[in-house]
């Protein structure tokens, strides 16, 4: 698999963990934030 392909399911992964552990309205919010980071940091 290539780079972007394996960094495209990484991301997924991590962001679909995170918004899945959130209880509350604020924690999507924190939950989106960090995956959108995280995508950002695997993409570079």
């Amino acid at each position: 698999m290539s780079k972007k392909t394996v960094a495209a399911l990484l991301s997924a992964l991590v962001l679909t963990s995170l918004l899945s552990a959130c209880n509350t309205t604020r924690g999507v919010g924190e939950d989106v934030e960090a995956g959108g980071q995280a995508i950002q940091r695997s993409t570079q």
